[in-house]
């Protein structure tokens, strides 16, 4: 079968599972499959593609009609224009971050702190446009950071990235320019309401802290200002519905220049702040 035909036919079975876009899907595991890139999968519309290939395609499209998003099939996720090694250790990075990669590579700060790296792709997104910066970047996983590390050296950052496996701050020494995080944010009724894709295949413990979902905001933000350096500044990526809580735990901390960054959606998605003084509250 050509490979042409196998798009078509996939796209099918994928569209038959109920699928959201057989299309695009199909054409990312094939060009997986062949090791070309999705963009050039055309050039081989009228190839035929080993058995083996043809075998693996197929066993892939049966785990995306189980519902296996596809960065887990194929092992990677687009980025900020790079690809980024995940699987179910790691939180897939998602296009509504890069607002958050906005608002940082429009501040000035040479040390950055990142918490919660998960594959690294924040971290080493911002230190890849911005050759001047280093950065610490934590995660209480093991594997996760196992992750972040590979992925560093695919892009040549990782001389300037320390990653550490610490819970929040605790493990955290010196002050910084930046702290940035895009922390676990949903509810427990929320997240008891997500779709199997997610719910089955990023790790809990990525996507929610249980109860009302601010809690990592409470310990984030409780904690920032004595690892900033004066005029620090506190970027976080929030939920859509959460600008008023935090901003109201912003500026209980102490913390001014409070702004909403909106994402491409028009939806509340990032928390700036600045630390006027980088000295912890009391």
């Amino acid at each position: 079968m050509k490979v042409r035909a196998l798009v078509l036919a996939s796209q099918g079975k994928l569209r038959d599972c109920g699928i959201e876009n057989p299309a695009r899907d199909a054409r990312l595991m094939l060009a997986n499959c062949l090791g070309v890139e999705v963009h050039k999968l055309n050039l081989l519309d009228d190839s035929f593609p080993s058995e083996d290939e043809i075998s693996k395609f197929w066993r892939m499209v049966d785990e995306r009609c189980k519902r296996k998003p596809v960065s887990k099939i194929i092992g990677y996720r687009a980025f900020w224009g790079r690809n980024f090694e995940v699987n179910e250790d790691v939180l897939d990075p998602r296009g509504d971050t890069e607002t958050l990669i906005e608002v940082v590579l429009d501040s000035k700060f040479q040390t950055m702190l990142e918490l919660g790296t998960g594959s690294g792709a924040i971290a080493i997104t911002v230190l890849a446009e911005r050759f001047d910066a280093t950065c610490v970047a934590t995660d209480i996983s093991g594997p996760a950071l196992e992750i972040a590390a590979r992925n560093s050296k695919i892009y040549g950052v990782q001389n300037r990235l320390t990653l550490l496996q610490s819970d929040w701050f605790s493990k955290i020494s010196g002050r910084f320019d930046i702290i940035v995080s895009n922390p676990p944010y949903i509810s427990a009724i929320e997240y008891n309401k997500l779709a199997s894709e997610i719910a089955d295949y990023d790790p809990k413990i990525s996507l929610t802290p249980g109860g009302d979902g601010l809690d990592s905001y409470r310990q984030i933000i409780s904690n920032a200002r004595g690892k900033l350096r004066k005029n620090g500044e506190l970027v976080l990526e929030i939920g859509y519905s959460q600008a008023e809580p935090v901003k109201k735990l912003l500026d209980g901390a102490g913390f001014s220049k409070i702004r909403v960054h909106k994402d491409l959606g028009s939806r509340d998605r990032v928390l700036s702040a600045q630390a006027a003084d980088g000295s912890s509250v009391t």
